[in-house]
């Protein structure tokens, strides 16, 4: 296994001043996702004879140039007067690590696994002064024998995933051509509707359900974290895909006009048996949550930074016949509750749920993915569009959605293949004790993914 030296860390600034008194407002959306952080690697040939050092340069005086357009990535978290998080846009600047690792990055590859990645990706928790805490992290990892990791690290109260790769590929275009092509859209979610007071009706009642039984969480949560993780990668291609949404069709009465499954819906009904096999329960399957983007959903674009994930629960009981068909069935049917209307009473009544709780002595809640098993819908990222230079797009991209607590959590990525193809990466974290059976799980097996990560150390 590669080691790696830290050689210094240090903060980039944009190359612009942000202009006084400028402040970003964070929605009920963002404050619900405070307890959690993202985690992104994007690996990258270089070209021989790189000396190192210089790409790290390079990339550095792009970063800068890009901050101009993200004044809220560079500030710092301040209180309002209630409590409550603000972002004060400002020249804080964003803390980077810079890192050399020996040997090449096919090398690393070949038998990194999560603990091994997460060096390369530097994070720190919340300081006891916020205001001298970077929300956001860079580390640039030169492999000796040729190749580089861009990490990035940022709270989720500030943004999603889709947030994040915007981020990536804002910086790409900034070293490729100088400029933004999609400059980012820092506006609220959409606003409270007048006059509709009544939240409590079915269905959309279901996404209020599963935030409050989040919020309501007395569990011990230490006691939760103590369990360590392991961190599996498949690659499912086009074929294995439309083998998967063919086997969860068959048989189920449709919910829709639509004649398949999504890849989205088999793929999760896949891993949320196998998980439910592993752990040998019998007579049903265990609940989970999902995630998906709702921006479209909320009329906007993928061009609006902040958080558009929104959860809902999928309950096992509607799947006690145990089948791909079923638990596919009851997938898409949690995901045809997640419409405008729904989403806009969630919102009202996570506004509403706030209003009265607005205290100095404010706390954070506890994190919602988890600690039932989560699956989330991460197929419309384009992390593979993100090409620096004459690097090319990313050999790899991972992502890693902590902190992992309970069940677990699946994330449905895309593949290298792009949109033309339905092939999907997969990156299971479990008990580090389960990782090895659910590799070995027959109803896996039987659609033969490919295995990137993991398996170096079970």
């Amino acid at each position: 296994m590669a080691d790696i030296t830290y050689l210094c860390k240090r903060t980039v600034v944009s190359t612009k001043p942000v202009q006084p008194g400028k402040y970003h407002s964070l929605s009920v959306l963002d404050h619900a996702m405070e307890p959690s952080n993202l985690r992104l690697v994007f690996y990258y040939y270089t070209s021989a004879g790189t000396e190192l050092g210089n790409v790290t340069k390079k990339l550095t005086e792009s970063f800068s140039e890009m901050l101009t357009s993200f004044p809220m990535v560079t500030g710092r978290l301040q209180k309002t007067p209630e409590g409550r998080w603000k972002i004060k846009c400002n020249d804080a600047g964003v803390r980077t690590v810079e890192a050399r690792a020996k040997g090449s990055v096919e090398e690393w590859l070949e038998t990194a696994d999560r603990e091994q990645e997460l060096k390369l990706v530097y994070w720190e928790d919340i300081f006891y002064k916020p205001y001298f805490w970077s929300t956001f992290y860079i580390q640039l990892t030169e492999f000796e024998g040729g190749g580089i990791a861009i990490g990035l690290s940022c709270s989720h109260l500030l943004g999603d995933a889709t947030s994040a790769t915007m981020l990536v590929k804002a910086w790409a275009d900034t070293a490729m051509f100088g400029k933004m092509i999609s400059p980012p859209h820092f506006h609220s979610v959409p606003p409270r509707r007048i006059g509709n007071k009544d939240v409590n009706k079915s269905p959309h009642i279901d996404m209020i359900n599963c935030y409050k039984s989040s919020l309501d969480r007395k569990s011990n949560l230490t006691a939760l974290c103590i369990e360590r993780y392991a961190t599996v990668t498949f690659v499912f291609d086009d074929e294995m895909v439309r083998k998967c949404m063919a086997e969860a069709q068959a048989g189920a009465v449709s919910l829709s006009n639509d004649s398949s499954a999504s890849p989205f819906a088999a793929l999760a009904s896949l891993f949320w048996l196998s998980v439910n096999n592993l752990k040998g329960r019998k007579g049903g399957l265990s609940d989970m949550s999902i995630c998906l983007d709702k921006r479209i959903a909320l009329g906007l674009d993928n061009g609006f930074f902040g958080n558009y994930m929104i959860f809902n629960k999928v309950c096992g009981e509607e799947s006690m016949e145990v089948g791909l068909p079923n638990a596919a069935k009851a997938i898409e049917n949690a995901m045809q509750k997640m419409g405008n209307e729904g989403i806009m009473d969630l919102l009202e009544w996570l506004e509403s749920n706030s209003d009265g709780d607005l205290k100095n002595d404010y706390k954070p809640p506890p994190p919602i993915n988890g600690p039932d098993l989560v699956c989330a819908n991460w197929e419309s990222l384009n992390p593979y569009s993100a090409i620096f230079e004459s690097r090319g797009k990313p050999i790899r991209v991972s992502y890693y959605f902590e902190r992992v607590f309970g069940e677990g959590q699946i994330l449905i990525l895309p593949s290298p293949d792009g949109n033309s193809s339905l092939s999907r990466v997969a990156m299971v974290t479990l008990p580090e004790h389960q990782v090895v059976k659910l590799c070995e799980e027959d109803l896996i097996l039987r659609f033969s993914p490919t295995i990137l990560m993991g398996m170096n150390k079970i």
